[in-house]
């Protein structure tokens, strides 16, 4: 098992990366790699402590592969911190109950946000597809943000 940390700097202020990931609308637009989507009515946000984060992420040449998100916050400090976590209990490969994931967000130079994303404990044979994934997603995120 491992830690799966991702540090990404976006050209956009704090408030509106932290809104990307808060907005049902930008989740839809952004979130998944290429090659996935997410549909709007699928998303279901309650961003506060005991709250939730509910999507489905849907393969574009084969709609019938999804990969659904059920995961509950744990922690929220608006346009600080998201903590989730998600049941992985029924992914064997995952071999824990539970995947934590941590988004903190701070501000750099110049308007811009250093965003470092944490998931554990992550399987070291997932990390280097899960680390993709997140670059992919976040590459559609910044053409999002520059907007």
């Amino acid at each position: 098992m491992t830690e799966l940390v991702i540090t990404r700097i976006f050209d956009a202020p704090r408030e509106m990366v932290y809104r990307a990931f808060t907005d049902p609308d930008q989740i839809a637009a952004w979130f998944g790699p290429v090659g996935w989507s997410v549909p709007r009515d699928t998303v279901d946000l309650d961003v506060r402590q005991g709250g939730h984060q509910r999507f489905a992420m849907v393969n574009d040449d084969d709609p019938t592969m999804t990969s659904p998100v059920d995961a509950t916050f744990v922690e929220v400090i608006e346009n600080e911190l998201l903590v989730g976590e998600e049941s992985v209990a029924h992914i064997p490969e995952f071999g824990a109950e539970v995947l934590r994931m941590r988004i903190e967000f701070f501000d750099e130079e110049g308007g811009r946000t250093r965003l470092v994303l944490t998931q554990t404990p992550f399987p070291e044979p997932m990390a280097e597809g899960a680390r993709e994934g997140w670059g992919s997603s976040f590459t559609k995120l910044d053409k999002i943000l520059a907007g």
